[in-house]
């Protein structure tokens, strides 16, 4: 049984707290869009995949999918963007789990996200938490890329059996695994909390004065 040296976390969804169904419903009310329609428009937007690879920045993104979203000027578009990244939180459980696994693990975040990650994981204060930060918009390469994983681990200067890798889409766990990384697929802080113990104690024991995550 191989030691767990490492540990990899997704950073939207799983780092930074799911946003409540009821936010986007305010969303769409104050921009006039029908209900369910936001992220639709966001996210399955050419926009959107341009700024994960870095073909776009973030400011063009969203300068580019203002008009979709009823925003007409420059001027709108910005309100709303600040709007949208002041209801971003850091998932409170995850965090502890993190502050937990610092100093004993290499930690790394591997993130499909338009550039400049390194900059929220700074504002936010928990940059010098990570050992290594993948950010695909800086990097031109996106989950489930296999290269993007193994990159990772080259910069983590660990093997795939040696690291765990947490994110909350499943293809994306699925890629993880197929490179030989222990991968979870993220519900919620107490699912990871129970699933990080029972990899470590398992792969740890008896190599390691570690103990279990968390009692």
């Amino acid at each position: 049984m191989h030691k767990i040296k490492a540990v990899i976390f997704d950073f939207g969804r799983v780092i930074s707290a799911q946003k409540p169904s009821s936010l986007f419903r305010a969303y769409e009310t104050d921009l006039g869009l029908a209900p369910g329609t936001i992220n639709q428009i966001m996210f399955d937007s050419q926009a959107w995949q341009d700024a994960l690879v870095g073909r776009i920045s973030e400011t063009e993104f969203w300068y580019g999918i203002g008009p979709a979203l009823g925003l007409e000027s420059c001027r709108m578009v910005d309100e709303f963007r600040k709007r949208y990244h002041a209801d971003e939180s850091i998932n409170k459980g995850v965090l502890k789990l993190i502050h937990r696994l610092h100093g004993g693990y290499k930690l790394a975040v591997l993130s499909n996200h338009p550039p400049g990650l390194t900059e929220w994981l700074s504002d936010w204060e928990i940059l010098d938490l990570f050992d290594v930060v993948y950010c695909s918009g800086d990097e031109g390469m996106a989950k489930p890329d296999p290269t993007v994983y193994n990159l990772t681990l080259k910069r983590l200067g660990t093997l795939p059996y040696e690291a765990i890798f947490i994110d909350d889409t499943i293809g994306h766990v699925k890629a993880a695994r197929n490179v030989g990384i222990h991968a979870i697929l993220f519900i919620e802080s107490e699912q990871l909390k129970l699933e990080l113990n029972r990899l470590l104690t398992m792969h740890n024991k008896g190599q390691t004065k570690e103990a279990p995550l968390l009692s």
